[in-house]
């Protein structure tokens, strides 16, 4: 029983870790290519330089050590529950990635201010790829 219980809080964690770096991975091309279709957009006379330094300043916003917890909740919650959902883990994935430009935001200025489309779309879709690659490394077992 002990071993069991120590083997499962193993596999939970390093799923875990490869689901993040899995959605890590997918925002990260994700965003680069619509922050490129972005910069393509702009007019020739836009300060480029400018641009670049608030694109790093708000990545760094977005990726605080804040957007973790909503993840680490639908990870806790799953295998309290026990639940094998497919979609549970992909649905609440999306959703916990997609909050962390929300939580971001609610950081920087002190009100809730919604991102824009583009960015809920890649956020959501990390979140989705993290979610069903925790679910078929641990979630299938809950």
């Amino acid at each position: 029983m002990f071993w069991r219980t120590v083997g499962r809080i193993i596999v939970v964690a390093l799923a875990f870790f490869i689901a993040a770096a899995a959605a890590a991975v997918v925002l990260l091309t994700l965003g680069l290519e619509r922050i490129t279709g972005a910069l393509h957009r702009m007019a020739p006379s836009d300060d480029v330089v400018a641009t670049m330094f608030d694109l790093v300043n708000q990545g760094l916003a977005l990726t605080a050590g804040l957007s973790i917890l909503p993840a680490l909740l639908v990870v806790v919650i799953g295998e309290i529950a026990r639940i094998r959902s497919v979609v549970y883990y992909v649905a609440g994935g999306g959703a916990a990635l997609a909050s962390a430009p929300l939580l971001a935001r609610v950081e920087e200025t002190g009100a809730l201010a919604l991102p824009e489309q583009a960015v809920w779309q890649v956020f959501a879709t990390a979140g989705f790829a993290g979610g069903f690659l925790y679910w078929l490394i641990a979630g299938r077992n809950a």
